[in-house]
């Protein structure tokens, strides 16, 4: 494992008081980190809104984020579990018998998932959503990998319960919504880009993401301003081509 990549990862997800915090380009760095740091395929993060729901806030992949949904949409899974319980939860060998979630196994062996590694986002009694990690191969994670991801969620966690705490709970309450709703523009910014260019979901979200750090602007505002403009070369093409 890269060593300095994990404590760089730390320093990363525990610095979440700047001004122009960003909590959904905080939640893909933590989905990245995880698989970059993990023997994982993919990652998502699932937090719940103000109103107790479940709401897919990152993902990886495309793929994942889809799985994600899945879950979210029939009731069943691991995240579900794992959230509910405010404990870890495997699922090794989704295509095995006597799966306790055969819709959600269905669907996430479908996308090449086998198996799903799920650790909650807690900070004692509370938990609000969970990372899950998810493998294409049989074997789960180790005990050990377990640790560092429950590490992850759980600096990730504390970073994000500090921002709202610093901001009032009301206010982060609202903020929080406000990051799941930017979600679906992010969502419409990234199907309209790949339609437009020929590409799949997550280059397209590559290209939003990488044209709002280079402008120096929140994701957010580029995927709305994607979304809403007309003009047929936004991304700049010299942009594109510069960054391919």
């Amino acid at each position: 494992m890269d060593t300095e990549l994990l404590s760089g990862t730390f320093v990363e997800l525990a610095d979440t008081m700047v001004a122009d915090f960003d909590i959904i380009d905080f939640l893909h760095r933590l989905t990245e980190r995880s698989v970059q740091l993990l023997p994982a395929s993919a990652a998502g993060v699932v937090l719940a809104a103000p109103g107790g729901e479940l709401e897919v806030a990152a993902a990886s992949s495309d793929l994942a984020g889809l799985v994600e949904l899945f879950q979210i949409q029939k009731d069943q899974g691991p995240c579900l579990d794992c959230f509910r319980t405010g404990r870890p939860v495997t699922a090794a060998d989704l295509r095995g018998p006597g799966q306790p979630w055969p819709q959600f196994a269905a669907a996430a062996t479908e996308a090449g998932f086998r198996t799903v590694q799920a650790v909650p986002m807690r900070l004692r009694d509370e938990v609000i959503g969970a990372l899950n990690l998810f493998g294409t191969g049989t074997v789960p994670l180790s005990p050990g990998d377990v640790r560092i991801g429950q590490a992850l969620a759980d600096v990730a966690t504390i970073g994000l319960l500090q921002e709202r705490i610093a901001r009032r709970r009301e206010i982060a309450a609202e903020q929080l919504q406000g990051a799941l709703n930017s979600r679906v523009i992010i969502e419409q910014a990234k199907g309209k880009l790949a339609e437009r260019l020929g590409l799949d979901m997550d280059a397209s979200f590559k290209l939003l993401r990488d044209h709002a750090r280079n402008s120096n602007q929140r994701l957010t505002d580029v995927a709305r301003q994607f979304v809403e403009t007309a003009a047929a070369d936004f991304p700049p093409p010299a942009r594109r081509s510069s960054r391919a």
